[in-house]
C-alpha cells in the first residue's frame, strides 16, 4: 500500500516537474518572440492614438477599451486559429496575405500624408469611398472599426513573426505561445495608449494639486505639452503605418522572387551603415527603414484612385445588395 502511495506520488512529482518545464519552456519561448515582434508592437501603440485624438475626455477610455476588446478578438479568434492552419496545411498562403495586408497599412498611410496635403481632396476621396460618417456616433464607431482593422494587419504581422520563432515546436506549444505573446503585448500596447491619451487629465489633477509647487510645476507642463506630443505621435504612427507596410510588401517581393526590389532597402541600410563615421547602426536602421517607407508611400498612392474608383463603388453596391 505504501510502495504503490510512493509510486504514485513519484508519478505526480515526474508530472510537475514535465508541466514547470513546459511552462518554463514556453514563457522563454513567448519572450524571445515578443523581444523579434518589439518593432511591430511599438508601431503599433504608436498607430492607435490617433485614433482617439479629438473626442470627448469622458469616451476616450471607453474607445481605448473597445479598440483592445477588438485586438484580442483579432488575435485569439480569427488570427491564432488561422496562423496555426496556414502554417499546418498551406504554408504557401502566409506570405501572400500578409503582402496583402502591407498593401493595406501603406494604403491607409498614404490616405492619412494625402488629407494632411489636399484635405479638401482627401475629403472628396472619404466619400467616394464611404468613409464619411454622418454623426458623432458613427464617428466613434468608423474610428474605433478603423482602428480594429489597422490592428488586425499589426497582429497578424506579430502573430507571423511569433510563429515563425516556435515553428519546430509542437502544436499545443505553439497555440500557448500564440496565446500568451498576443494577450501580453495586447495589454502592454493599450495599456500603454490609455496612460497616453489620459496624460492631460493627469496634468490638470496635479496643477490644481495642493501638494507643492514642483507638482503643480510639472501638471501644467503635462498639458502644455500633450498637444503637441499627441501631434508627433501621430506624425510617428502615420510614419510606422508606411514603414511596417512597406517593409512586409518588400519582404515579401524578396520571396517572390523580385530581390533587386526587395532586398533595396537591406543594401541601402548596410551601404549607409558602412559609411557612417558615427553610429553605423542607427544610420544603417535609418536609411532602410525611410527606403521601405518611402516605399510604401508610393504604394499607398498608387491604391488610392483604386480605392476611389473602384473598391469604393464595389463595396457600396454590395452593401446595397446585402441590405447594409
Amino acid at each position: 500500500m505504501a510502495t504503490g502511495l510512493l509510486g504514485l506520488l513519484d508519478d505526480v512529482v515526474g508530472i510537475a516537474k514535465i508541466a514547470a518545464a513546459s511552462l518554463d519552456d514556453m514563457a522563454a519561448q513567448a519572450g524571445k518572440a515578443g523581444a523579434k515582434a518589439a518593432g511591430v508592437v511599438i508601431d503599433d501603440a504608436a498607430v492607435t492614438p490617433r485614433y482617439v485624438v479629438g473626442f470627448a475626455a469622458s469616451r476616450e477610455l471607453a474607445i481605448v477599451r473597445r479598440i483592445a476588446i477588438g485586438s484580442l478578438r483579432n488575435k485569439l479568434i480569427f488570427l491564432l486559429p488561422a496562423a496555426l492552419a496556414l502554417s499546418a496545411f498551406a504554408p504557401w498562403a502566409i506570405t501572400p496575405l500578409l503582402v496583402l495586408g502591407g498593401a493595406f497599412l501603406c494604403y491607409e498611410g498614404a490616405e492619412k500624408v494625402y488629407a494632411a496635403i489636399a484635405p479638401h481632396a482627401a475629403h472628396g476621396h472619404e466619400a467616394a469611398t464611404g468613409a464619411v460618417p454622418a454623426d458623432a456616433q458613427a464617428l466613434e464607431d468608423a474610428k474605433v472599426a478603423g482602428a480594429i482593422r489597422t490592428d488586425f494587419i499589426l497582429s497578424a504581422e506579430i502573430m507571423a513573426i511569433t510563429l515563425s520563432t516556435v515553428s519546430a515546436s509542437g502544436l499545443a506549444m505553439q497555440a500557448a505561445v500564440l496565446a500568451v505573446v498576443g494577450i501580453g503585448i495586447t495589454v502592454v500596447v493599450y495599456g500603454a495608449v490609455a496612460l497616453i491619451v489620459k496624460a492631460d487629465d493627469a496634468g490638470v489633477a496635479l496643477a490644481a494639486t495642493s501638494h507643492g509647487a514642483a507638482l503643480r510645476a510639472l501638471g501644467r507642463a503635462i498639458v502644455a505639452g500633450m498637444p503637441p506630443f499627441l501631434k508627433v505621435l501621430s506624425v510617428v504612427g502615420t510614419a510606422a503605418m508606411l514603414w511596417v507596410g512597406g517593409g512586409i510588401v518588400l519582404h515579401g517581393l524578396d520571396e517572390f522572387g523580385f530581390r533587386a526590389i526587395g532586398h533595396a532597402p537591406v543594401a541601402l541600410s548596410d551601404a549607409v551603415a558602412q559609411a557612417a563615421p558615427l553610429a553605423p547602426a542607427l544610420a544603417g536602421w535609418l536609411a532602410g527603414a525611410a527606403a521601405s517607407g518611402l516605399f510604401g508611400l508610393a504604394l499607398g498612392a498608387a491604391l488610392i484612385p483604386l480605392a476611389e474608383h473602384v473598391l469604393g463603388p464595389l463595396a457600396r453596391a454590395v452593401r446595397a445588395t446585402f441590405g447594409r
